[in-house]
């Protein structure tokens, strides 16, 4: 293995950093075809992972395609979680691309005469989650096996179109890279199916393709909505000059650009996404997130004399001191400021100079507030009667609470085909017109999730629509009067999980616009709870839900939150919470907390609760009071809309009290000694600006800890996985072996010191000697984003949160058995538990019920691949089943169905003079007794007993 030593020096007191550039598409294609190269050689790809849902909440829907002829048929696309398929009106579904190697979607198009599938994967949406793609894939059978289709350093699709007439022309609108500009990007052809393709408009290399539509029976006229965009950790512009409106004549070949100062419709540097629907080959829509700012006079929702946080911003003393009482009063308890903040005390401070009324609206200045207080334009309707050379806006003033300031996440628009003013669009809520969009009314109701996505409007059938939101989907036949919700695949996209100690344990998680959610490990994902009502799983809290510690001395008491930091104590069992997010002070510059603000309970002492923002803080009493206990232990932020600069993740040594280790947005590793007294930067030698995913101080040497790297907001998907064994002083890198994807979490095993696992944007990979190589583990889990791994200790089980695919669970015990004695053993049978004997095997109890079937896994190593023969023996004497295997080199599982075989059965009657009854099933399992496993192949032979009582 190829070991790289960092240490951490400086020079000049800066740190060294390199260029973070984009993953050239050559790696990247040698990287998915190493990804698949690893799998065969590990040594736990004979593990399985399990999915415990939940199912009961979903995952973010970014596009449905229905079959026109028989609308109960559709394929639903997941932006992280696959493409499934229903033939029962969603009622169920079937994944249909596990296979392949990735579940990020940013579209697809369905030819439904001949059952080709193309899928546009990476995500349309330009969210902080929207995970790159790997081109384009089709499938000519439905689903039952893919083909590359090329586009490799696309990243991100936004519309695929297919000729109705013919299937194999077919146009592409790509977006492109979300973080980085790069050149394969615009609107792309084929003729042939996607053998060739060729490039037929393209703006720049920060401007894409987000949509595009065509007429109705004329594929030939098109028009695709370009978009430029430029995102990073600490900004994002969705919009700029690039971005507007073209036209195609002749199906794609030549395009001309129709939003001009003389159209109607907005240009410039404020325009940003755009979506498109056309009624007939006149009438077609638009709907724009405009984000120009808003006239100064345009305040909603201003009371007369209400104060607002603007009106601080230049306001004298003398002013201020003037104020009512009353109405600062509840300037400042509508706001949220501290309780010892209210109108005598203010004016007092500010009165002696302590504060400045400007500081109150600074106050004010966090995350949240950017997305919510910045007055730009927002959605705007658009309609041309002439094929799009001419734009009329459609409605007076703004479309308020529908975009807000984020409208580069919606922007979809639909028509009804039997009705050219009957339109609808997605945003927060989900809204309809019947006048061509001069007023709505919102069609969002009880069971509909917020943040729409996807829209079918049946052409054949008024009123029945098919939506795709963040929580999943919805169908309506009343046009949106009432609406069933079909979530019934485990697609939830989970930020962070954990893990109590109760029994059976519970795992906790939060997700992606879904809140937090806990449920029993156990839990059976079936439809039996709409029967009982009574779901495994329960929401705890709303928001995007993020990281979850739970008091291992009363798992009633839970620390959990949603974004940018505001966290909470609950106490589950009375039903109670409160919040406990720290609260800078009045003139303090406010704290910068992360979209996912790290917690953590100290392994010491349970009362004590950590939480980072740009500074780490500490409370000593569960929540209720917090001291900063260090600087800003960050680069200090960047101008920009999105919170940066801020800590990412906390650890704390299970060996001593306060040695504490933290890691930022922005690159920076400190470590404390001393419970925050004192700080050292022990990241100076490692790659500079990387998004500190991880740090993890170890829980078998004192001075040993762990680190991950993640390069995804600049495109860059190297792995970065690295280890000290002198508290950072000098580093190792140990990423080598591990395939090309940006690493979000490891996990150091409690048991076995050499046993880590790590979760990558695309997999789960374990190693067995601390890094110095890796083993593919994740048989049953399909290459989708592994966000968060918790080890339950007593159960022995791995539990991996997924951005996509919710929660599976493995269980670990063998591999942590895997130490060097082991490795270095050619073949080992693992103890066997005893089993429990019943009458029942083979047998039903019901009249139309299924036979219960034993089982026994019996689970050995082999330190080569190789052939055994595999005999049970009762008394370590009559064999009573033999079978030949092939084993593979690791750990391996034989089921054995504790039955006879035809000659076991008769050499057991022949020495034991014993009634053996035959089950219904036909079978002749084992009676009580003790048995013995032998497996031999070559010159190795090994035993292991069990008994059956």
């Amino acid at each position: 293995m190829k070991k790289i030593l960092l240490a951490a020096t400086m020079l000049f007191g800066l740190q060294i950093t390199a260029q973070i550039a984009a993953t050239p598409v050559d790696k990247l294609e040698e990287g998915l075809t190493f990804k698949m190269q690893v799998q065969e050689p590990s040594l736990l790809k004979n593990i399985r992972f399990v999915n415990i849902g939940p199912t009961v909440m979903s995952g973010r829907v970014v596009d449905v395609d229905v079959n026109p002829n028989n609308p109960i048929e559709f394929y639903v696309a997941y932006a992280s979680g696959g493409l499934w398929y229903t033939r029962n009106n969603g009622v169920s579904f079937v994944p249909v691309m596990d296979n392949t190697q990735t579940q990020n979607i940013g579209d697809i198009a369905v030819h439904w005469k001949t059952g080709t599938i193309w899928v546009g994967t990476g995500e349309n949406n330009a969210s902080r989650s929207s995970y790159a793609g790997i081109g384009l894939l089709k499938s000519v059978d439905k689903g039952e096996s893919w083909q590359h289709m090329g586009l490799k350093d696309s990243h991100h699709i936004g519309r695929i179109l297919i000729n109705p007439e013919n299937p194999a022309e077919v146009v592409v609108g790509v977006t492109g890279h979300l973080y980085s500009p790069n050149n394969e990007r615009g609107m792309y052809k084929t003729v042939d199916g996607g053998k060739t393709w060729r490039k037929t408009l393209f703006i720049n290399d920060r401007t894409g393709i987000i949509d595009v539509a065509h007429a109705p029976n004329n594929f030939d006229l098109l028009i695709a909505a370009a978009w430029e965009k430029d995102r990073k950790a600490w900004n994002f512009s969705g919009n700029g000059e690039g971005s507007g409106l073209y036209k195609s004549v002749d199906g794609g070949d030549n395009w001309t650009k129709i939003s001009t100062q003389e159209s109607g419709f907005p240009t410039g540097s404020g325009v940003g996404r755009i979506g498109l629907d056309f009624f007939n080959e006149s009438t077609v829509y638009a709907v724009l997130d405009n984000q120009y700012r808003r006239e100064k006079d345009s305040e909603k929702g201003k009371e007369p004399g209400e104060l607002q946080k603007e009106d601080f911003r230049d306001m004298s003393v003398r002013e201020f001191l003037k104020l009512d009482n009353k109405k600062l009063n509840n300037f400042l308890k509508n706001n949220g400021f501290q309780e010892k903040y209210r109108a005598e005390n203010v004016k007092q401070m500010v009165k002696s100079g302590l504060v400045k009324p400007a500081d109150l609206a600074k106050y004010l200045e966090d995350a949240n507030s950017m997305l919510f207080d910045t007055p730009v334009v927002g959605a705007e309707v658009y309609r041309s009667d002439d094929g799009g050379q001419t734009w009329t806006k459609q409605h007076k003033g703004y479309l308020d609470d529908l975009f807000y300031s984020y409208g580069y996440y919606f922007a979809q628009i639909r028509v009804d085909r039997n009705d050219p003013n009957k339109i609808y669009i997605a945003g927060v809520p989900l809204l309809k017109s019947a006048d061509g969009g001069a007023s709505f009314e919102s069609i969002s109701r009880e069971n509909v999730h917020s943040d729409h996505h996807a829209l079918w409007v049946n052409p054949a059938k008024p009123g029945h629509l098919i939506n795709g939101n963040d929580g999943g989907l919805n169908i309506s036949y009343d046009d949106g009067a009432s609406w069933t919700k079909n979530n019934s695949a485990s697609v939830g996209q989970f930020y962070a999980i954990n893990v109590d100690n109760q029994k059976p344990y519970n795992v906790y998680g939060g997700l992606q616009d879904n809140g937090v959610w806990m449920g029993p490990h156990t839990a059976s994902m079936d439809d039996r709870w709409l029967q009982t009502g009574h779901n495994p799983w329960k929401s705890i809290m709303g928001g995007d839900g993020m990281q979850v510690q739970i008091d291992n001395r009363n798992p009633n008491i839970v620390y959990t939150g949603f974004q940018f930091g505001n966290y909470f104590r609950l106490d589950l069992g009375k039903g109670k919470r409160k919040g406990i997010q720290p609260r800078h002070e009045l003139g303090e510059t406010p704290y910068r907390f992360n979209w996912q603000t790290p917690i953590l309970l100290s392994p010491h002492n349970q009362d004590i609760l950590y939480l980072g923002g740009n500074k780490l803080h500490r409370s000593m009493n569960q929540g209720d009071k917090w001291e900063a206990i260090s600087p800003d232990l960050t680069g200090g932020g960047k101008k920009g809309n999105v919170a940066y600069g801020t800590l990412t993740t906390i650890s704390e040594s299970p060996f001593k009290f306060g040695l504490l280790y933290v890691g930022s947005d922005d690159g920076l590793i400190h470590m404390s000694n001393d419970g925050g007294g004192n700080w050292t930067d022990i990241s100076t030698s490692l790659p500079g600006d990387l998004w500190v995913s991880r740090v993890v101080a170890s829980k078998h040497k004192l001075g040993r800890v762990y680190a991950t790297l993640n390069g995804y907001r600049w495109d860059d998907f190297t792995p970065y996985v690295f280890k000290s064994e002198d508290f950072g002083n000098t580093w190792e890198s140990i990423s080598e072996g591990l395939p090309l994807s940006p690493v979000n979490v490891i996990a150091e095993d409690p048991e076995n010191e050499n046993l880590l696992f790590v979760g990558t944007d695309d997999g789960l990979y374990a190693t067995l000697d601390q890094g110095a190589s890796w083993n593919w583990f994740q048989g049953g889990i399909p290459y989708v984003a592994i966000h968060d791994l918790v080890i339950q200790k007593q159960a022995k089980h791995l539990v991996a949160g997924t951005h996509g695919r919710s929660i599976y669970r493995a269980d670990i015990s063998h591999v942590q058995k895997l130490k060097p004695e082991i490795l270095n053993t050619p073949l080992k049978i693992f103890e066997l538990d005893k089993v429990r004997h019943s009458s029942r095997w083979g047998n039903s109890s019901r009249t139309w019920g299924k036979p219960q079937t034993p089982g026994l896994d019996i689970v050995f190593y082999s330190a080569d691949a190789n052939s055994y023969k595999a005999s049970i023996k009762y008394q370590d004497e009559i064999v009573v089943s033999e079978v030949d295997l092939v084993a593979d080199a690791g750990i391996n599982i034989l089921s054995y169905n504790l039955a006879f075989s035809k000659k076991g059965k008769s050499e057991f009657l022949k020495t034991i003079k014993r009634e053996l009854k035959t089950s219904e099933d036909g079978k002749t399992y084992l009676p009580k007794g003790k048995y013995t496993v032998e497996i031999s192949g070559g010159r190795n032979t090994e035993k292991v007993s069990f008994e059956i009582d």
